[in-house]
């Protein structure tokens, strides 16, 4: 049996990692959300340690936790060169 849970967390990306445009909104580094079908956009809190700018030119390799904050599905930056990963979309 699918649960509520489930389809939100298919729907939110939990687990999957996206290059995202960041910008500033609320004091907070936030990014519209690449799937079309998630209700939230995403807040990036952990990982923004790495970036040199706030918010950065270029787009960052944002995974999707388990978490909400401010509304928003919370991101982790895990990587700000350029370089694509495995599994990122």
């Amino acid at each position: 049996m699918t649960s509520i849970r489930d389809l939100l967390g298919e729907s939110l990306g939990v687990g999957e990692t996206f290059r995202l445009h960041l910008e500033e909104r609320d004091g907070r580094l936030v990014a519209d959300h690449p799937n079309e079908a998630s209700p939230v956009a995403v807040a990036v809190v952990e990982g923004v340690d790495q970036l040199e700018e706030r918010p950065p030119d270029e787009p960052v390799a944002v995974e999707i936790v388990d978490r909400i904050a401010d509304g928003r599905v919370v991101g982790r930056v895990l990587e700000v060169d350029g370089a694509s990963e495995p599994g990122t979309k």
